[in-house]
């Protein structure tokens, strides 16, 4: 079964300083060592990238809108715009897994209540196999409960639409 990983908004805005993502440097170790493995396994890769309005730390054309540097996308990667939660939502997102014959998505990203819970929630009901990497995926603290109080709601609830298992347990098909 063709695999691809799914990066969601892993961009410099997320990691300002003093409101950086919640535990920020292990999600970056995360998912390098999930990208050199799907690189290894030639694996597709697919960074999505939200476009947020002017004046959002996601700008379009702006530092914070950029791919964080640590985890760089190269040339055989699809980068995919979006302006929504949902990842699949007006982009070329599921027309480019079916042209690659891709049937199981491996889901990392940012920010976890939004738009890596309705990613994972979209890939189910388009019909893909869907891993959640439990510990590569990331929020901030909220008024009411700590981040992560919000991740581990969201690898329980998201286990009706996914595989929820840490990235070390991830193996990629050859």
């Amino acid at each position: 079964m063709k695999q691809a990983l799914l990066i969601i908004d892993v961009q410099n805005g997320m990691f300002n300083v003093g409101n950086e993502v919640y535990k920020s440097v292990s999600l970056l170790e995360n998912l390098e060592r999930l990208i050199n493995q799907a690189r290894l396994a030639e694996a597709s890769i697919f960074y999505i990238q939200h476009n947020g309005p002017v004046g959002h730390p996601l700008e379009y054309g702006t530092k914070g809108g950029e791919i964080h540097p640590n985890i760089s996308p190269r040339n055989q990667d699809v980068i995919i715009q979006k302006t929504t939660p949902d990842a699949f939502f007006k982009t070329a997102l599921e027309n480019e897994m079916k042209t690659r014959g891709i049937e199981h998505l491996i889901i990392t990203g940012i920010q976890t209540e939004a738009c890596v819970d309705t990613t994972c929630r979209r890939a189910f009901s388009a019909g893909f196999q869907v891993t959640l990497a439990s510990d590569a995926h990331s929020t901030w603290n909220s008024g009411e409960i700590t981040a992560q109080q919000i991740i581990n709601h969201h690898n329980s609830v998201l286990r009706w639409f996914a595989t929820v298992i840490p990235s070390t347990e991830i193996i990629f098909n050859t």
